[in-house]
């Protein structure tokens, strides 16, 4: 075997590599302080994390994204705790940008400490409970559109121009796409957001639905004026194609012997 085949072979169906790994080996060479992994992030009231929202802090939600998309701060970008948050985390966030969190409460220490593990130590402050904070101020609140596979079908009939993307990796992408979408990484999609057109209606979609609310809530944070995700990803699409293929077959009538 040569070399490159050799290499093909043992990397083949490897995620890319994450976009804070050249920020990481940088920092790893910086003299810096240690992280206090003990001390939560400063509690913000909703007046202070708007006033550092609007001066440029990125505004993380890692809360679940059926709870974020159940009402979140406008602007917000949702990476969800549960998953594998520190590095997907690094794939929308830039690492010279300061973070404020709108957390569950009581997990601000432990998305502050994750996010630190990859050279995410600028974490401003957390909004301090946010369940009452998001209740009573619904003018700065606003909702995520997830769509079924149903629906998806009904938004591409409805709008002729519906812009479709695969935020999956190389090697999930290589068998199988929705037809039509374009394929843009996670990992690179802040890079290549001017390859979208944000005054397209967008849907986004993972193979589950993890991903796929991270891009489509970095893409709303971006300016995109009307981005949905897909519940369920391409499994739920792959899945209700192979439903339909098995209706056509047994709606024919079994030939006589």
């Amino acid at each position: 075997m040569t070399e490159d085949a050799f290499v093909a072979l043992v990397t083949e169906g490897q995620p890319l590599q994450p976009v804070y790994f050249s920020y990481d080996a940088r920092r790893n060479r910086q003299a810096h302080a240690l992280m206090d992994e003990e001390e939560p992030p400063p509690p913000f009231t909703l007046e202070e994390l708007v006033a550092r929202r609007d001066a440029g802090a990125a505004v993380l939600d890692p809360r679940d994204p059926l709870d974020f998309a159940a009402g979140h701060l406008r602007g917000s970008i949702n990476v969800g705790l549960h998953g594998r948050f520190a590095e997907l985390g690094g794939d929308v966030l830039a690492p010279d940008r300061p973070v404020v969190l709108v957390s569950e409460p009581g997990t601000e220490l432990e998305a502050k400490v994750r996010l630190g593990r990859v050279g995410f130590d600028h974490i401003d402050g957390a909004l301090a409970d946010p369940p009452r904070v998001l209740v009573e101020h619904e003018e700065l609140v606003e909702p995520s559109s997830r769509l079924t596979v149903a629906e998806l079908d009904a938004r591409a009939r409805e709008v002729g121009a519906l812009q479709v993307v695969d935020v999956r990796n190389p090697g999930e992408t290589a068998d199988r796409t929705i037809p039509g979408a374009a394929t843009i990484p996670l990992p690179q999609l802040t890079a290549r957001m001017g390859e979208l057109d944000p005054a397209r209606p967008t849907v986004v979609y993972c193979a589950s639905g993890y991903r796929s609310s991270i891009a489509a809530s970095a893409l709303a944070a971006a300016g995109f004026d009307d981005v949905s995700d897909l519940l369920g990803g391409y499994e739920a699409w792959k899945a209700q194609q192979a439903g339909r293929a098995n209706e056509s077959w047994g709606g024919e009538e079994e030939p006589h012997a």
